[in-house]
């Protein structure tokens, strides 16, 4: 852990990027939580990099100590013993991983324990004693979905919660009340596909401020 996260000042954050139009907002959240003093580096999923400049931020060429892609964990040539493993690596400097935004999709791999990118197989990787921060976003109709439900209730059971309860809203609150989880619910406002309803990532502030407080416990 860095040396600042033990004094509840500042730690390494890995922040996940899946393929949700809110990854529009990854640059507003990288610099956000920099500007808290924390260390930040970035794993996205392809479809994630549809949506932000990855060069913005990492520079071109791109820095893979800033912005991880998959072809930095599966990169063109041969792996050789003793060659470092991208997903392992980032799971030990991280002190907290942060996802946001968390599509649809991705939260179903999470639940089933799907790792076929390098955002997955560091969930995977994770050590389940260590913070996780999660922002869902989706349109409405998919977070109204029961699946989506099922899936919040997988990611309950994973955090230790007996008997998670059915209802997506409540199954967030059991989470909240655990030592090391959290989920920034999403909020109601117009979509960028033009529907009215819930399913908007949370407010970079929220995010954010959910995720100090996490690190600060």
């Amino acid at each position: 852990m860095s040396a600042g996260y033990n004094n509840g000042i500042m730690a390494n954050i890995l922040l996940g990027v899946t393929g949700s139009v809110a990854a529009i907002r990854t640059p507003l959240l990288f610099a956000s939580l920099r500007e808290r003093g924390h260390t930040v580096r970035i794993v996205a999923t392809r479809a994630a990099t549809y949506f932000f400049d990855v060069a913005a931020i990492a520079g071109t060429p791109r820095s893979s100590e800033i912005v991880v892609l998959d072809e930095d964990e599966w990169p063109n040539e041969c792996y050789q013993r003793n060659d470092p493993v991208t997903h392992i690596e980032l799971r030990r400097w991280a002190d907290l991983f942060l996802i946001a935004p968390l599509d649809a999709n991705t939260l179903a791999k999470l639940a089933h324990g799907l790792c076929d990118n390098c955002l997955t197989c560091v969930w995977r990787a994770w050590d389940p004693a260590r913070p996780v921060v999660l922002a869902p976003a989706m349109n409405t109709l998919m977070w109204q979905h029961p699946l989506t439900a099922q899936h919040l209730g997988a990611l309950a059971s994973q955090a230790g919660i007996a008997a998670p309860p059915a209802d997506s809203s409540a199954i967030i609150d059991a989470i909240n009340r655990s030592q090391v989880r959290r989920i920034v619910p999403p909020q109601v406002k117009e979509l960028a596909c033009g529907d009215v309803g819930i399913g908007a990532m949370a407010e970079v502030e929220t995010i954010v401020g959910m995720t100090d407080s996490l690190i600060r416990r």
